[in-house]
């Protein structure tokens, strides 16, 4: 039998195929050729696959794409390459921001005075306001486009897109008004609750009421919480139990100044708690700002610069800082500003011209266990309350203390806003006598505070708090302190600078003038011009005149003989009037002379160059001044007005 060749009995198609020369996927190896020539992927016969798996299996060419990356390609001219192979003209990039600005048609554009745009989008039923370049509107516009495409945009495309949604909402959108926590319209406060449904509580005259979609536009920060939502029927006193208040008037200014922070406007007064460790300052504060403007971070430290403490403010209606050490000089003009409501200007990242503007008004918070409060302008700003420490059996552990905040704190709520009620329905007709510096809160404290106290028990807590200010601020400056005790029985003084500056050394003292708070020549008038305000409410008034041919610089120091009534406890009537020519006179040495005992300057032009001095430094002798008691040689005289049997001076200042 022969052999069988295997060869004869092969179909001749399978033979074919064996035959022929076997085809390899062009995208198989194309990521190590990338490694070695960035070229590969544009080769024709790649672009043709990478469209074909891009149209077939999205996933993979991603994941393919991705790796190319990796690998040193140029993804961006890949893109255009496949893009123009598939026929997709224009390119990637370019559709894609098509797409994202077609898709933001949705949202309702318009800008704010600042020239910010924003945009109103539906969300779940409800609408809600979104800064075009914050992050909330980008995720908004990458998740509908994902929705349309099921693919994700890329930077260039979503940032390309931004810029035209943003000049849309500039220049062909109308100008809106937007808030943070707290805004007004048509004689309304909104309240922003921060929940999920964006609500709001509208109050006004007739009461308040929770609104599912109000009128105004709120825009929500980082770190915003949502607020305790009111219930009516509540009393305000039930907040003194949460806090450790000293004295019924602290907590009553307490409550006036949270029924401040429930308006849209300032000023508002700046709230300085002091007080040994132990005494809950901390928890009072984070208290406030839980009940009303809660946030994740709710105590912060005090900024380190203007800019930080701007963008603070941008995000945040209450500003709350924790265990301050000190107010440098400037942070405490920045709070004295930002407390009755001044312009911030800040140069915008990564640009030269453009500024970030903010121009409004913010309560502040401060905590210390120092008096830090000690410049003029900021004391007449706050509200300084000092705090007692908590006696070991009265401590509460914080779990059971946040547990009555929550518990109780939705009717603490809406007992203020039932005393906001009345505010709104008695400002037009509350009227003050005198105004304080910080007037408007005045009046609105007072409009309000029928709903809780009886009338005129905000004003003897507020006056009261004054007072304590000036003595505490007066007793921290020693210019202040020295400038007191140089018219100690003296109702006149005159001189230059230099003079007063070394009359005021010899009563402050050798350790004082040394240190770095002590000021020179130059500094003085600044410093005099700082305490004016405060030394001015207990009788002392500094005013600045020009005097002699040469025109020198004087300062003048008056006193009243009796100290006025405190400016803050309304007008008082006024005393009789002494005779100017009976008031002692006092010399540009800085002496104090009376007019009948003046000297004349030696020169005929009076500046004093001859060698006399052109006053003298001694007092007129009076009916005690005989030797025999040389005490009485410095007593006043009576005045010319003087009522019978009553001694003493009986000026007005």
């Amino acid at each position: 039998m022969s052999a069988v060749d295997p060869a004869a009995d092969e179909d001749p198609i399978v033979a074919a195929i064996n035959a022929a020369e076997e085809i390899s996927d062009p995208l198989d190896g194309v990521v190590e050729m990338t490694t070695a020539d960035p070229g590969a992927p544009f080769v024709p016969e790649v672009l043709e696959s990478l469209a074909a798996l891009k149209k077939e299996d999205r996933a993979a060419f991603e994941a393919l794409r991705a790796q190319l990356k990796k690998a040193g390609c140029r993804v961006t001219a890949l893109d255009e390459a496949v893009a123009e192979e598939s026929g997709d003209v224009g390119g990637r990039g370019a559709k894609q921001a098509d797409i994202l600005i077609e898709l933001a048609q949705a949202a309702t554009l318009f800008h704010a005075p600042d020239g910010t745009g924003y945009a109103n989008v539906e969300v779940n039923g409800h609408r809600e306001t979104l800064s075009i370049r914050r992050k909330a509107f980008k995720q908004w516009l990458c998740g509908i486009y994902f929705r349309a495409t099921r693919g994700a945009p890329n930077s260039d495309a979503l940032q390309s897109a931004l810029n035209v949604i943003e000049a849309k909402a500039h220049y062909e959108s109308p100008e809106r008004v937007v808030h943070i926590r707290v805004g007004e319209l048509d004689g309304r406060l909104y309240l922003d609750l921060c929940d999920e449904r964006w609500r709001a509580v509208e109050i006004d005259i007739n009461g308040w009421r929770v609104v599912d979609s109000p009128p105004v536009r709120f825009c929500r920060a980082a770190g915003m919480k949502p607020l305790l939502v009111p219930v009516p029927g509540g009393k305000v006193d039930a907040l003194r139990t949460l806090l450790n208040v000293a004295s019924d008037d602290d907590f009553v200014l307490v409550v006036a100044w949270a029924l401040a922070c429930l308006r849209d406007r300032g000023p508002y007064p700046v709230l300085v708690l002091s007080g040994e460790q132990g005494s809950a300052k901390s928890t009072f504060s984070s208290i406030l700002r839980a009940l009303l403007d809660p946030n994740t971070a709710p105590l912060r430290a005090l900024p380190r610069e203007n800019r930080d403490l701007f963008i603070a403010a941008i995000n945040g209606h209450v500003l709350t800082f924790d265990n301050v050490s000190g107010l440098p000089p400037w942070i405490s003009d920045t709070i004295c500003r930002l407390a009755t409501g001044g312009g911030f200007a800040v140069r915008q990242l990564y640009t030269d011209q453009d500024e970030i503007l903010f121009n409004a008004a913010r309560p502040v918070i401060l905590n210390s266990i120092d008096d830090i409060i000690t410049r003029p302008d900021l004391a007449d700003r706050a509200l300084i309350l000092t705090l007692e420490p908590i006696p070991e059996e009265r401590r509460r552990p914080e779990a059971e203390l946040w547990a009555a905040v929550e518990s109780g704190g939705p009717r603490i709520l809406g007992a203020l806003l039932d005393a906001v009620v009345v505010g709104l329905k008695r400002l037009p007709d509350t009227h003050l006598e005198t105004l304080p510096r910080m007037a408007d809160f005045a009046v609105w404290a007072t409009a309000c505070e029928t709903a809780l106290w009886e009338p005129g028990t905000f004003w003897a807590a507020y006056s009261s708090n004054r007072d304590e200010a000036v003595e505490n601020v007066i007793s921290a400056d020693p210019v202040a302190v020295a400038v007191r005790g140089l018219m100690e029985g003296n109702m006149e003084w005159k001189g230059t600078a230099t003079t007063l500056l070394n009359r005021l050394a010899e009563l402050a003292g050798d350790r004082t003038v040394r240190s770095k708070a002590w000021p020179g020549p130059q500094q003085l008038s600044n410093r005099l011009r700082r305490a004016a305000t405060f030394l001015r409410s207990v009788g002392i008034e500094i005013s600045n005149s020009r005097e002699g041919h040469e025109g020198a610089r004087i300062i003048r120091i008056t006193k009243a003989a009796r100290p006025p009534t405190p400016e803050y406890r309304g007008q008082q009537p006024s005393a009789s009037s002494a005779s100017s020519a009976s008031m002692p006179k006092p010399g540009r040495d800085g002496g104090f002379v009376a007019p009948d005992r003046l000297k004349t300057a030696d020169d005929a032009d009076g500046t004093g160059k001859g060698d006399a001095p052109v006053v003298s430094a001694n007092w007129p002798e009076t009916n005690g001044a005989d030797g025999a008691d040389d005490a009485d040689a410095f007593s006043l005289p009576n005045s010319a007005s003087e009522e019978p049997g009553t001694p003493g001076w009986r000026w007005r200042l």
